[in-house]
């Protein structure tokens, strides 16, 4: 463990009470659902709730030990995030629940395991090419035949054996390495322009070149599998992280007219963007039909009102796809406006948690990565809660930390994970605590102990 300073001590215990405190809230909210629902507390309420507190806890831990520079909000709002949506995937089924509480163990371990071995973030842009690579296998993967299988639509899911998981929610992450490695190494070359039209500054082309067939890529397989929510996560994460890459505001407005001729292209050529599209528009024309979500969505909302129905007392069940897609308009239902609010909150103040490691960071590398993932959380709760209340059409894709699903829970917590390590990176380049050795750099140190222990005695 690194030695702290006070400052460094502070933020840990600080995490500490908020971590219990959003241990709190989920308790309350599952014993006040058991009760709407039915009538009477759990009847093994205790022991859950100290399995619940000891797994949080578990991931303050982990913190505590292996990150004690990091930022104090991070872990305590994905853990009421993450609470929230048991809450709502308990009340719709004690099974989906007990499936729920194994991949968040799961999760929270590989979230400790991201700590110990990726000390210095940095140490990834070298591997951006594997990250490429792994990337574009990832997306590729529900593709082949026998393996991959269409759900809704969109060929995004992935059968191997007993186990079921999309793949491109760690594609996104693999990306995102790729993105953040590449522009730290080129961004300076693609800033000096080749040609100069008119007020436009034209990069030259070369170094450009790899990073957008990659985004392309990525891209044309989306568009393949129908994962348009995804295709639309992808085009705003190499954007924004251009942006910021360059200081280029071009590349924003090139990137918002290429979105558009794209989405322009792609009602024109695929049914279910047009079918969404309508839907979005006017919903009540297709109320039996196609349009029998959004409505259910938009009765769960009214129903709900300001102070929701109460927790158990709603009917979640009459909305499609309430533990995953449409949670949020569960817990609009039972929540009423103040919980959907309250929500809401919870991810603008983790967007800003993330923004804040990407202002501190000292390395391109680690500002653009902490940027990119902070990007993908943003831009996912943006789409699925945008769609939901119909600020957008909808597309499938899960809200993050709360919809119910293994894979999405476990790739969220992996990419809080690499924000908590820039977090607490950016604590010891301002030297609020001692930077941590590398597994490698660990053994190597205990070896070289070890081999003059014995040299000592000899």
């Amino acid at each position: 463990m690194a030695s702290t300073s006070p400052q460094a001590t502070a933020r840990r215990n600080t995490e500490l009470g908020l971590v219990v405190m959003a241990a709190a809230i989920t308790a309350i909210a599952y014993t006040l659902a058991a009760l709407g629902t039915n009538s009477q507390i759990p009847a093994r309420i205790i022991p859950f709730l100290v399995a619940l507190l000891g797994l949080l806890l578990s991931a303050h831990v982990a913190n505590r030990v292996l990150a004690p520079g990091a930022d104090s909000t991070l872990l305590p709002l994905a853990v009421l995030l993450n609470g929230v949506g048991y809450v709502v995937i308990a009340r719709l089924s004690t099974r989906l629940a007990g499936l729920q509480t194994t991949w968040t163990f799961i999760a929270i371990a590989a979230f400790a395991a991201v700590l110990l071995f990726v000390q210095r973030p940095a140490d990834l842009a070298r591997f951006q090419w594997t990250f490429l690579f792994v990337g574009a296998g990832l997306l590729m993967l529900p593709l082949v035949p026998g393996l991959g299988t269409s759900v809704g639509g969109a060929r995004i899911w992935v059968h191997l054996g007993p186990v079921n998981f999309q793949p491109g929610e760690f594609a996104k992450i693999a990306l995102a390495l790729f993105f953040a490695g590449y522009l730290a190494d080129n961004a300076d070359a693609i800033k000096q322009s080749a040609r100069t039209i008119g007020p436009l500054h034209i990069p030259d082309l070369r170094y450009l070149l790899p990073i957008t067939l990659a985004w392309a890529f990525a891209i044309a397989v989306m568009v393949a599998e129908k994962d348009l929510g995804s295709a639309l996560l992808f085009f705003t994460l190499f954007t924004v992280i251009l942006w910021v890459a360059t200081g280029r505001a071009i590349f924003l407005l090139v990137g918002l007219v290429l979105f558009s001729a794209a989405a322009y292209v792609a009602w024109l050529l695929f049914d279910v963007v047009r079918t969404r599209v309508d839907i979005w528009l006017d919903p009540w024309s297709q109320y039996e039909g196609k349009g029998y979500q959004i409505v259910q969505a938009m009765f769960a909302f009214a129903n709900g009102g300001t102070g929701g129905t109460g927790l158990g007392l709603g009917s979640p069940t009459k909305i499609p796809a309430a533990k995953t897609d449409y949670i949020f308009a569960a817990i609009g239902e039972e929540m009423g406006l103040l919980g959907a609010t309250a929500v809401l909150v919870a991810f603008l103040l983790l967007l800003g948690a993330g923004l804040r490691v990407a202002m501190r960071a000292t390395q391109p590398f680690n500002q653009l990565l902490a940027v990119g993932l902070t990007t993908i959380i943003g831009m996912q709760a943006f789409i699925i809660i945008g769609g939901v209340i119909r600020v957008v059409p909808l597309t499938g894709i899960t809200l993050p930390f709360v919809s119910y699903g293994g894979s999405s829970l476990l790739a969220n917590w992996v990419l809080l994970a690499l924000l908590v390590r820039l977090s607490h990176h950016n604590a010891a380049r301002a030297h609020e605590v001692e930077d941590e050795l590398s597994p490698t750099e660990r053994w190597t140190y205990w070896r070289v102990r070890r081999a003059e222990k014995k040299a000592a005695r000899a």
